[in-house]
């Protein structure tokens, strides 16, 4: 279609933390095409190529377009009054025996009214699927946030990085940091892989993930130390990788600890505004997996946990299922699936990592009978008989949400938290595990044109040559990798910037989703090319 023949609709990205603003195109209720929306502030004049084509995905064969129960092992189509009926019955009978599992790319509406749900109902609710430590909770100053403006990136003078792969986790944002280097800025990397970031690095220290910590504490003197410490506007920047960490505290205390400015790189759209919703509540993500009745929200947990084998494990243990998204899970586990819209047929609130409030409308309707996802649990708080749940209209209830509420006042990334031994190393290989651009959520998943790009490619178990020689395996050969029960057989790949020891495997992928932790032990072993999978 023509420019000229599409309607204009202004919107926010639904991905990374940062809050792209968006124009939405739109013809006879479809999505045509995604530009950004010129913002000094926020994302300039550029927009991540995630933003640019996941809304491909709106038209995908697996769109969930009307609710199903299942009956006898079959799936049915149903009203949504049957559906959400069944539903609530199951919520009553479950009575305190409730968790909710909602992703971070939720809008801050769905996110408020899941915890007020499970609030009534005396269960648990959690956002943080991908995080494995949740020491800091009860220890930290207020919602842990980007610590500066993003406008303000480009005026750092000094900046450490912990564990990110930055140009793919938070494609703008190291845009904004190349154009502060090219000012004199030096930016210094800690992580567990050495990916080129198309900016020159001052200093690097590439160590094994459960090395992380100790590094960390050992700058003092160090090239990396003495940059940070000779900076006039410095900051320690912790990534995906590092909140994800299993002692993600300890290194956030320790970050704190270096006395420069400490800021988080929000990984999705509402890392900040899961908080501002009230979540997590009655306990993390671990009791949210110990009930007997769950509600999965804009989730897979095979690809959005940060124990896949875990979380589906709980998942198929659990009494009663119920799955809310815009797209029909891959794995069959649920018992009711309820079709939710995704960011561009609803309205809702994103809060950036730099806890930047930004509100949107829908640009299209709902396809099918898909309801927006606030409205859908508007319904089943009434229906169980939950109070509060009356609201008529989108701004009644994000009024609520933010009513009394500065949320500048609310970020703080002060900690107080002891300093803790480091854990041994594990006695086996490491798990290095990446969550690559394309991979990281149910829309850019099922977006083709992304799907075609490299950044897409499955993942392969990458090691240095010291590692594939000790296993008698070369590059381009199919391996076993193993970790617990779960397995995945991938092609050896070689990566010489990798620490001794470590094997990268991307998460988020089919291929990959039997395995375990994003970090831990594994074992690879070489496969015969004729029995590779």
């Amino acid at each position: 279609a023509r420019t000229w023949e599409l309607a204009r609709r202004k919107s926010v990205s639904p991905h990374c933390g940062l809050g792209s603003n968006l124009v939405v195109q739109v013809k006879q209720n479809r999505v045509l095409r995604v530009l950004p929306l010129e913002n000094e502030a926020i994302n300039e004049c550029w927009l991540a190529d995630k933003d640019r084509f996941s809304y491909e995905a709106l038209e995908s064969d697996e769109r969930l377009t009307r609710p199903l129960v299942k009956q006898h092992g079959e799936w049915r189509e149903v009203d949504w009054q049957p559906a959400l009926e069944r539903v609530a019955a199951e919520l009553k009978k479950a009575g305190s025996d409730i968790g909710l599992l909602a992703s971070p790319h939720s809008t801050l509406e769905e996110l408020y009214l899941a915890g007020r749900l499970a609030r009534g109902l005396g269960g648990s609710a959690d956002f943080r699927l991908r995080h494995a430590d949740f020491s800091a909770d009860g220890r930290r100053a207020g919602i842990p946030w980007l610590g500066l403006p993003v406008a303000a990136i480009d005026q750092l003078d000094r900046v450490l990085i912990v564990g990110s792969f930055l140009r793919k986790d938070h494609p703008l944002i190291a845009q904004r940091l190349r154009q502060a280097v090219k000012r004199g800025c030096q930016v210094s990397v800690l992580h567990a892989a050495d990916d080129d970031w198309l900016m020159p690095i001052a200093h690097r220290k590439i160590v094994a993930p459960a090395a992380m910590l100790a590094a960390l504490r050992g700058l003092e003197g160090t090239p990396i130390g003495e940059s940070l410490r000779s900076g006039k506007n410095a900051a320690v920047l912790l990534g995906n990788f590092a909140q994800q960490h299993p002692q993600a505290a300890q290194l956030h205390a320790a970050a704190q600890a270096l006395g420069r400015r400490v800021g988080f790189l929000g990984e999705a759209a509402n890392s900040v505004g899961g908080y501002l919703a009230g979540l997590p509540l009655g306990g993390d993500v671990h009791a949210v997996l110990k009930k007997k009745t769950l509600l999965v929200m804009n989730a897979e947990p095979e690809l959005d946990c940060a124990d896949p084998q875990a979380a589906m494990q709980a998942i198929r243990a659990a009494g009663f299922v119920v799955a809310l998204g815009a797209f029909r899970p891959a794995r069959d586990y649920a018992d009711v699936l309820l079709p939710i819209a995704p960011f561009t047929e609803t309205a809702g609130t994103f809060v950036s990592t730099e806890g930047r409030v930004q509100s949107f409308n829908p640009a299209v309707r709902p396809l099918g009978d898909a309801r927006p996802g606030w409205k859908v649990l508007r319904v089943l708080g009434s229906l169980a008989g939950v109070p509060g749940f009356d609201y008529e209209t989108h701004a009644q209830l994000r009024e609520e949400i933010l009513r009394g509420k500065d949320v500048a006042a609310l970020l703080s990334n002060r900690i107080e938290l002891a300093a803790a031994g480091v854990p041994p190393a594990p006695a086996g290989l490491q798990r290095i595990a990446d969550v690559p651009i394309y991979f990281a959520d149910p829309l850019v998943r099922r977006a083709p044109s992304l799907q075609k790009t490299h950044d897409a490619q499955p993942p392969r178990a990458w090691m240095n040559a010291k590692l594939l020689q000790g296993l008698g395996v070369a590059a381009g050969q199919p391996v076993r990798v193993q970790q617990g029960p779960g397995e995945a057989r991938l092609l050896a790949a070689l990566d010489a910037r990798l620490p001794d020891g470590c094997v990268r495997v991307a998460a988020a992928h089919a291929s990959t989703a039997d395995l375990g932790s994003l970090f831990g032990e594994l074992s690879v072993a070489a496969v015969a090319v004729g029995k590779a999978a």
